[in-house]
């Protein structure tokens, strides 16, 4: 690792020079099958002809103003969001951390505007919203926040999936004003919760007049089956934070509120010098057009159910395998025991997964991918755990 970049990674040994749909190709002209997308990023696939054509025809015409004008692909953006997730407004940034830190001043104002001393967000074991100090104190992970107290307060923790934890602290906790949550968490290893959970937590927060906050950064922009993960269980929330997918790539993040919590930030409560920018936003309009278009979202669902299927058909009955979980192309394979070793053997098959909670391999790959690329992921990954 170079000296001049600060050691925060630990990166495997290897670069990439090109990318093509769900491949990559590295430096010595060896080519990867891309079963992460970038973490989730690139949902439409490497080098996208329609992105790259968006990026183009935007460069050559008009980057940056700032958001001290009005920003017109900025506003057809929007638009196309409200249409696709039903909210009523929403801030744009340039992250999934920005996305959730801005769901966080949302809910905060919102307290203080009710009199509320020391407003307090419910949020689960295991999450992950990012790392700013305000995120990484709402992240369930001791290891993240180890070294950075004091954290930030006004944070409630409880278990993912567990609704009487809840209502507990709505029993005597008078200063919640919101719960946050990962409709499936990403980075705690793709924990899918009981199939009412974010129907029973929209109940609690009505009947005690909180915000229901809803961290999209990874299951949204169709990755699940639906455009976003809370569409296929029936609710809305007040506020749904999205990022990786929409840009394919540039960054982008985006916070979305409905209701009483699309009335609370006014002028001078928050602000991004490059949040919104003509680029980021013209990618953005591509993503939602191809998706939509292409029906990567429908699609994303009945593959990944087909790929589970053949998981726990090939592995279901492995000593070593726990649990084979997920919604769409968002797979987790949970192991008996860690198995971070299993990344590097990976990239020697010519595949990229992830670990995730020490013993979780995660797959998430590109929305675009064939019918035979899901196949050679499910074959390699097979092979990998039988050897284990």
């Amino acid at each position: 690792m170079p000296d001049a970049i600060m050691p925060t990674y630990g990166r495997q040994d290897i670069s990439f020079v090109k990318g093509e749909g769900a491949w990559l190709t590295d430096t010595k002209g060896k080519r990867y099958l891309d079963a992460l997308a970038g973490i989730a990023v690139v949902g439409l696939g490497h080098a996208n002809p329609e992105v790259a054509q968006t990026i183009n025809e935007q460069s050559t015409t008009l980057l940056h103003t700032s958001n001290l004008y009005r920003v017109p692909k900025q506003e057809e953006l929007a638009e196309k969001l409200q249409l696709v997730s039903g909210m009523d407004n929403m801030f744009f940034g340039n992250s999934g951390a920005e996305a959730n830190e801005c769901a966080i001043k949302i809910a905060r104002l919102y307290g203080n505007k009710k009199n509320i001393e020391n407003p307090t967000i419910i949020v689960t074991d295991s999450a992950f919203h990012g790392r700013t100090l305000a995120t990484l104190t709402a992240t369930g992970n001791r290891k993240v926040h180890a070294g950075f107290e004091p954290l930030v307060q006004g944070f409630a923790r409880v278990p993912y999936d567990d609704i009487d934890a809840v209502r507990r602290i709505a029993g005597h906790n008078k200063s919640v004003v919101a719960v946050m949550v990962e409709p499936i968490q990403g980075e705690g290893g793709i924990k899918v919760p009981n199939q009412n959970y974010l129907a029973s937590l929209r109940e609690i927060c009505n009947e005690n007049d909180w915000l229901l906050i809803l961290d999209e950064i990874q299951t949204g922009n169709g990755r699940t089956g639906e455009y976003f993960c809370y569409q296929s269980s029936g609710i809305k929330p007040d506020v749904v934070t999205l990022a990786k997918g929409l840009g394919n790539g540039i960054p982008i993040g985006v916070c979305l509120a409905s209701g009483k919590a699309a009335e609370v930030l006014a002028p001078g409560n928050h602000g991004s010098t490059f949040g919104g920018n003509p680029l980021s936003c013209a990618v953005g309009i591509t993503v939602i057009d191809q998706i939509e278009k292409l029906g990567l979202a429908k699609r994303a669902g009945e593959l990944g159910d087909r790929m589970m299927g053949q998981f726990r058909e090939r592995l279901g009955h492995l000593n070593s395998v726990k649990d084979i979980r997920g919604m769409g192309l968002m797979i987790g394979i949970e192991l008996s025991s860690p198995c971070g070793d299993l990344v590097g053997k990976a990239l020697e098959k010519g595949i990229l997964i992830n670990v995730a909670a020490d013993s979780v391999i995660r797959l998430l790959p590109p929305l675009t991918i064939t019918d035979e690329e899901a196949e050679q992921i499910c074959d390699i990954v097979c092979e990998l755990v039988e050897a284990v």
